[in-house]
């Protein structure tokens, strides 16, 4: 009989994180968020800098849409399809299209504003254990803290479409919720696509944040759209500046 193999202790989630950080001179300390506590007086001037990189780059991209969606859907996917061929669309009407320029969703997005000849926009974040930018963006822009990535992606969008996607994508849809529920942003069409994936999250926001607990307002449930269609997305865009100055 073979002998058994030896039990290999799984690494923690803490030494996984530590094992994908860059090794050129940077903080060992597997919480990038944790590099503020080391030289937080310097780290406002990196701050600074990417803040005016990211104006002074996309200040010109004015009509725009952002459109967030997950990192790990794949080529041969609905929603990969979906996405390009909304992106496609938006760009034929002289849109740029922003998004966090990495694969999935946002691959699709970038190459259907690429095959439309459109501007295609990639707000790359650096991250080591996982994205790497897409190859169909024209106008890239990196950066390295999520907090003024997404400060770009709504700087200059006429428009925000989300696909299905995971965390980071809840994270994007309830940040502009919330910015446009507070007034902090201009009001913009916020288009949720794929009904039967939203199904269960509409429920729950209409049936226990509104209607059991009245944490938000009954007209807070109409700051955004739910479709299927790209011919949708297309039309509630098109329709919503049709009187008003993009």
């Amino acid at each position: 009989m073979p002998k058994a193999k030896p039990k290999v202790k799984a690494k923690s989630f803490v030494e996984r994180r530590s094992a994908a950080r860059p090794k050129n001179g940077s903080s060992p300390n597997p919480y990038i968020a944790n590099d503020f506590k080391e030289q937080d007086t310097w780290r406002m001037f990196r701050i600074m800098s990417e803040f005016v990189e990211g104006f002074e780059a996309l200040r010109n991209i004015r009509p725009a849409v952002t459109i967030f969606g997950s990192a790990r859907t794949l080529q041969n996917a609905e929603d990969y399809q979906l996405a390009r061929l909304i992106a496609y669309s938006l760009s034929k009407k002289g849109f740029s299209v922003i998004t966090g320029g990495g694969p999935g969703v946002m691959e699709a997005a970038n190459l259907g504003a690429h095959e439309a000849g459109g501007r295609s926009v990639g707000c790359n974040i650096e991250l080591p254990f996982e994205q790497k930018p897409n190859p169909y963006i024209n106008l890239p822009v990196n950066f390295h803290y999520f907090f003024i990535r997404k400060v770009m992606f709504l700087r200059y969008t006429s428009a925000v479409i989300v696909m299905p996607g995971g965390f980071g994508t809840m994270d994007e849809l309830f940040e502009v919720l919330t910015l446009v529920q507070t007034h902090k942003i201009d009001p913009v069409p916020i288009i949720l696509v794929d009904k039967q994936f939203w199904k269960g999250m509409i429920d729950w926001i209409k049936g226990t944040i509104l209607g059991n607990r009245r944490y938000i307002d009954a007209g807070d449930t109409d700051l955004f759209h739910i479709v299927d269609k790209p011919e949708e997305v297309v039309q509630i865009i098109t329709q919503y500046y049709k009187y008003k100055k993009l």
